[in-house]
């Protein structure tokens, strides 16, 4: 018998996972490794060479990793409720003039979902990813997730929608440590290799980095319905045509393919009449936002105004604001204006190091 312990680790063959499930089996406990398959490249339209989480190179080196150590490893096919959930609904945010955030739902209603029902298969009373965050039980009862010590690295922009009961079975190794520690780590364990693979900072199911191709392969005849919509300035002047509203998100300046006399942004989409509304820098500036499909870690509610610093994409630094829940919203309140506010991106509230909760911005 183990001393702390089954727990389930979720391995995608990179660095970080890879050193997180090490880790955990140094410190006794009984590890089980499991690789999820959450995507068929060939599929999506991309090249022929696979890379990334879900390759069979990938799955392979976590595979070599644990019988390495002696510990199981398995591999779970999730690419059907995968692409159902996740991907149908990229898809239908960018039709819907929207810009998603597919690691949000993945995490929230996918891999966390995946991982805890087989936890319960196999016997395991915890779950453990490589993600750079903290978690901790607080005094009032909840589960709260704070920002990992790799300020470059932090992952909890990403896991704002993970339910307290799935955070009670959570734990994240690597909270406490810098990512070039966790290379030297991986380099002491004899795994060179493993310790200078490159960062993956794609959408794992758009390798190429390039959603305009992704939507066009998944919708037939998008371009057809789409192309020629007008670009119009805020008065509403028309000054151009453009590719199709999809291919367009909040904040964009290069690649509109018009030229104005002085930079350009996409302020604002609107899918009914495919137009797309281009304005100045200022003209991209909001003082307030509204949050829906709220999610709270911290505390059970927000019912009185707090301070907090709120990131609206996942590179944000963040910008003081004051937050307070208005029925099913997040009423946000900048103490200064912020550019770019995206809907369909998430908004994350932050108090210190600790994640308050997040939404969706509308």
């Amino acid at each position: 018998m183990s001393k702390h312990g089954r727990i389930l680790v979720a391995m995608s063959g990179g660095v970080d996972s890879s050193v997180a499930a090490v880790m955990l089996h140094e410190q006794g406990y009984e590890v089980i490794g499991l690789t999820m398959k959450t995507w068929d490249y060939a599929s999506s339209g991309g090249s022929s060479k696979e890379t990334g989480c879900c390759s069979l190179d990938s799955i392979n080196d976590a595979r070599a990793l644990a019988v390495g150590y002696g510990f199981p490893h398995y591999i779970l096919d999730i690419r059907s409720e995968f692409g159902d959930f996740v991907i149908d609904n990229f898809v239908d945010e960018y039709l819907a003039g929207r810009t998603p955030n597919p690691c949000v739902l993945c995490n929230t209603h996918i891999k966390w979902e995946a991982l805890l029902k087989r936890a319960d298969k196999l016997d395991c009373e915890f779950i453990a990813t490589g993600h750079y965050a903290n978690i901790r039980l607080q005094d009032n009862g909840r589960y709260v997730i704070s920002k990992g010590k790799d300020e470059n690295k932090d992952q909890s922009y990403v896991l704002w929608g993970v339910s307290q009961k799935n955070l009670s079975r959570t734990k994240f190794p690597l909270g406490s440590f810098s990512k070039p520690e966790i290379r030297q780590m991986a380099m002491d364990m004899g795994q060179v290799e493993l310790a200078g693979k490159s960062e993956s900072y794609e959408i794992c199911f758009v390798p190429d980095n390039d959603y305009r191709a992704f939507l066009r392969h998944k919708v037939e005849d998008l371009e057809e319905r789409v192309a020629g919509g007008n670009f119009v300035l805020t008065d509403g002047t028309v000054v151009g045509k453009h590719q199709g509203y999809p291919f367009y998100t909040i904040g964009q300046r290069k690649g509109l393919g018009i030229a104005l006399g002085h930079p350009m942004f996409v302020t604002s989409i609107n899918p009914q009449t495919n137009t797309v509304v281009l304005g100045t820098v200022d003209e991209l500036e909001r003082k307030e936002a509204w949050v829906k499909n709220l999610n709270l870690v911290k505390y059970e509610s927000i019912r009185e105004p707090i301070e907090a610093i709120t990131k609206i994409r996942y590179k944000d630094a963040g910008t003081q604001s004051t937050i307070v829940q208005m029925g099913e919203h997040m009423k946000v309140d900048f103490h200064h204006s912020v550019s770019g506010i995206a809907p369909g991106q998430s908004a994350v509230f932050y108090e210190g190091n600790d994640l308050l909760g997040g939404g969706f911005l509308i």
